[in-house]
């Protein structure tokens, strides 16, 4: 039986002045907390799902080769392995392609296209790529392979491509709903239904879907999509059967005790699981994690996953070196007027973790960042760039799109590559376009959503905002503020982080905190610093809850983002 929240009367009343402080009525809050599938937009509701389905029954049933091509990403890579699971459903085996972000780099290519011929490929299905590669449909067409895209990047090519299907809830011929949230991989899902629906109408029954959801919620937290009430509902039905998941390389993530939960966490998938997944591709090829997610037994999974396990903890220090490179960067060419943006370039940068460093550029210095270095082509540089606040970086960096060879993404994160002479233009229009918007929707704000004492830091609140699973972007993790608080105690871990414990001002109420790789936090105070200011003003600690587990138990812990010196 899954376990619902009551209504909003009966919630906790910390959560109570959370929604009403977002603005959220019962009503939406209702929406927030469903579990109910019954009642979400109806997925199949998409332009050319009917004709891409019609055409892939038919390559089923006349034996032709059928093929999947899938970005390099988890969103990509979770794509590819929920089509291959869903087509060998019906019996049908498919060819898998993905490419390598260095050799062909995002998107389809005419090059894909030719891989796919000596397969002997006759359809081959795009997910999340396609929107923009215009020139391969063509080639496709030309070729004689009956090409269908899935996607759910922004169609901003000219013309949409001229491909068999194309299914894409963000095409600009599309009806406004919340399809326009779904991840590529819910997109891949709709395809997958559509076709169970069609083949049913010819008395040809398949196994239900539902344990593909998996891939979804794995997809779709790592992808950082838009955590609507569709996504909300399709994600945590994806978490919940992990536990007890049939296919070995989801299982190979977890420990045997996370295994015996009833759940998992959003914070799990998207700070082991994804990176994990996305680690192969970012230094070399995604083809071992897309072989350890269609692993047929745990023996094979372990192998891929160790693999991963390797490439994650390579990436890490490739990532680290150049996190602090850029950083440097940034703080040596501070000249005291406003930071708007950050607009990096170093030709050696590996250009597998840009995007992860734009992502800690942000987070660092609360401003969009645009990160680039060399890409193979000679002259040519690539970039990831990252959105603060409410910007939509897609739009800001549409206003720069005569400058780009490529480029494509959404509003929170995108790509591009330009010759490297175009770079000073790029990033002089990047500043004079950002002094036209108001900071507070360019910049990452130090924002909390909700005040409570340290007496309402209880288990009871904490398993509440369990319920709330799963955060991510339009249902994020909400952050709470506590004045007068006094540091008892801190410790120094690993050189980097800071284990703090908090009491009131009476000292009858205890609680732990943790603040991770705050040592050399740019503008945050030292630990001793704000040990010794806090009998003068006090304390103000801003923080996320979670849970501690360790050796079998669990404990409340603070998720502490920032200790600051006075009563905010």
């Amino acid at each position: 039986m899954i376990q619902q929240l009551s209504p909003m009367k009966e919630l906790n009343p910390v959560l109570v002045r959370l929604f009403k402080k977002r603005g959220i009525s019962p009503a939406e809050v209702d929406n927030i907390l469903s579990w109910n599938l019954k009642d979400i937009p109806v997925l199949t509701d998409m332009i050319d799902l009917s004709l891409a389905s019609e055409r892939l029954i038919r390559a089923i049933e006349e034996g032709e080769k059928i093929g999947v091509y899938g970005d390099y990403d988890v969103d990509g890579t979770t794509s590819c392995a929920l089509l291959w699971h869903f087509f060998a459903m019906t019996g049908t085996e498919v060819e898998v392609f993905q490419p390598s972000r260095f050799v062909e780099g995002y998107g389809v290519h005419p090059s894909s296209i030719e891989a796919a011929l000596e397969k002997n490929v006759k359809v081959l299905i795009t997910v999340d790529c396609g929107i923009s590669n215009c020139a391969t449909a063509d080639y496709a067409k030309e070729k004689g392979v009956d090409l269908i895209i899935t996607d759910h990047h922004k169609d901003a090519a000219p013309h949409i491509p001229r491909a068999y299907a194309v299914i894409n809830p963000n095409r600009r011929d599309e009806k406004d709903s919340d399809l326009k949230t779904l991840a590529g991989v819910g997109v891949a899902f709709a395809l997958a239904l559509q076709i169970k629906n069609d083949l049913a109408l010819k008395g040809i029954d398949i196994p239900t879907l539902y344990p593909l959801l998996q891939f979804v919620a794995i997809g779709t937290i790592s992808d950082l999509a838009r955590m609507s009430a569709l996504n909300l509902r399709l994600t945590r039905h994806g978490l919940k059967q992990i536990p007890q998941s049939q296919y070995p390389g989801v299982r190979a993530f977890f420990t045997p005790e996370e295994l015996k939960a009833s759940t998992v966490s959003s914070e799990r998938i998207a700070f082991h699981v994804g990176p994990h997944i996305n680690s192969k591709g970012r230094l070399d090829h995604p083809e071992r994690a897309m072989k350890l997610l269609i692993a047929g037994d745990a023996t094979e999974a372990l192998e891929h996953f160790t693999h991963l396990e390797v490439a994650n903890r390579d990436r890490r220090v490739i990532q680290a070196e150049v996190f602090l490179e850029a950083k440097k960067d940034v703080i040596a060419g501070l000249s005291g007027a406003e930071l708007l943006i950050n607009v990096m370039y170093r030709p050696e940068w590996h250009e597998g973790v840009i995007g992860i460093v734009a992502s800690k550029l942000v987070e660092t210095f609360e401003v969009p960042a645009v990160v680039f270095t060399d890409s193979e082509e000679e002259g040519v540089i690539k970039a990831s760039a990252r959105t603060a606040g409410e910007l939509s970086i897609f739009e800001l960096l549409e206003s720069c799109k005569d400058l780009f060879i490529k480029f494509g993404g959404h509003k929170a994160a995108a790509g591009l590559s330009m010759k490297k002479e175009n770079f000073p233009e790029f990033k002089l229009r990047m500043m004079e376009y950002l002094k036209g918007i108001p900071a507070p929707l360019r910049t990452k704000t130090r924002s909390f959503d909700v005040e409570l004492g340290i007496e309402e830091v209880t288990a009871n609140l904490v398993k509440d905002l369990d319920r709330l699973e799963p955060w991510g972007p339009g249902h994020e993790r909400p952050v709470f503020r506590m004045k007068n608080a006094v540091i008892q105690s801190y410790k120094i871990m690993k050189d980097a982080h800071v284990r703090w414990t908090f009491t009131s001002a009476n000292k009858k109420v205890s609680v732990q905190g943790i603040s991770f790789n705050y040592l050399g936090k740019w503008n945050e105070m030292s630990p001793e610093e704000l040990f010794d200011l806090q009998g003068k003003s006090g304390l103000t600690v801003q923080f996320t809850l979670g849970v501690n587990k360790f050796n079998g138990n669990e404990t409340i812990q603070l998720m502490v983002d920032k200790v600051i010196p006075g009563q905010v």
